[in-house]
């Protein structure tokens, strides 16, 4: 596993920004599922299929998710029981809509079948049709929803559905074709009303992640948000995808970083000098060279520059 991969699986497993990331996407915001409603689930998803392999055996499938927690969501008297589950993307999955599908599928297909195994226990006296699948017309699934979160600054130009990576010849086929549509959050494509709709420091990463690719932005951003004081694990995710410096020692648990957006410009600033200052003496070095005084050779020593680099560098004065 990489440390993109490590960083931000220890950032979204933590309850209050799970939920903060489900109630964005399912209830614009509002704090409908609580932290501590959320139990935490063995990721590895294993089903047998119906299917025979060799030897007339059931064969299995496994796969492994991210992060899978179950909820309980009480409105008035009710009482619904969710699984959720998180992709973390720190590059584009061209293949999303498959995999996802995929983990779905088989986060039903086990229920299923642990219903099945307890109706046979319990010995209940099934019609035909229920003893033949084992699910009986009573039983219930509980519903799976699962969110991909895009730790990238770049857009998200991969497929959200599965009918966009596909063709379609005959256009009448499209309706007769299931369709699987991922459920994305995608940092390039938030913008800054819908960044405040996130109450933990989930905003902080993904705005930081946003504006990442822009100095300025970025530096606005941090310095117009009041609550830039983060906790070591979001500060770890800021400085591994964005590549700020920042201070993330052992005994630091919060991480100043209007403090990091003032050590940033200031060492832009200071590369701006530099960039400034060679540009002036190759602009000075260029005029000697154009007005006889030097040789290219000599020119390029001095500016400590190769003869290639340096008429390269002459042409664009």
């Amino acid at each position: 596993m990489s440390k993109k991969d490590t960083v931000t699986k220890a950032f979204m497993r933590e309850n209050t920004v799970f939920a903060d990331a489900f109630n964005y996407l399912i209830f614009n915001g509002k704090k409908v599922i609580q932290p501590e409603q959320l139990q935490e689930l063995d990721t590895t998803e294993l089903v047998q299929l119906i299917a025979k392999g060799k030897n007339n055996k059931n064969e299995s499938v496994q796969k492994y998710r991210d992060i899978l927690k179950a909820t309980v969501i009480m409105e008035d008297e009710n009482a619904d029981y969710l699984l959720l589950g998180i992709e973390n993307q720190t590059e584009i999955h061209y293949a999303m809509p498959v995999r996802n599908m995929i983990y779905d599928a088989l986060q039903y297909g086990n229920p299923v079948a642990a219903i099945a195994a307890q109706n046979v226990k319990e010995k209940k006296a099934p019609t035909r049709a229920e003893f033949l699948s084992g699910f009986y017309k009573a039983d219930k699934l509980r519903p799976v929803i699962t969110l991909v979160l895009h730790f990238g600054a770049d857009p998200w130009d991969g497929a959200t559905s599965l009918h966009e990576m596909m063709d379609f010849p005959l256009e009448e086929m499209r309706t007769f074709i299931q369709d699987y549509k991922i459920h994305l959050i995608d940092p390039a494509a938030l913008k800054p009303d819908e960044l405040e709709k996130f109450s933990t420091s989930l905003r902080e990463v993904l705005g930081c992640i946003k504006y990442s690719k822009d100095k300025e932005k970025l530096s606005s951003f941090i310095r117009n948000n009041t609550r830039m004081m983060l906790e070591i694990n979001a500060a770890r995710v800021i400085q591994t995808i964005t590549n700020i410096t920042l201070d993330l020692s052992e005994e630091v648990e919060e991480v100043d970083m209007c403090k990091a957006i003032d050590d940033m410009m200031q060492d832009s600033r200071e590369e701006g000098k530099a960039e400034g200052r060679t540009e002036g003496i190759l602009f000075a070095l260029t005029g000697l060279v154009r007005d006889g005084v030097l040789s290219i050779k000599d020119a390029a020593f001095r500016a400590n520059m190769t003869e290639s680099a340096f008429e390269a560098a002459m042409k664009k004065i």
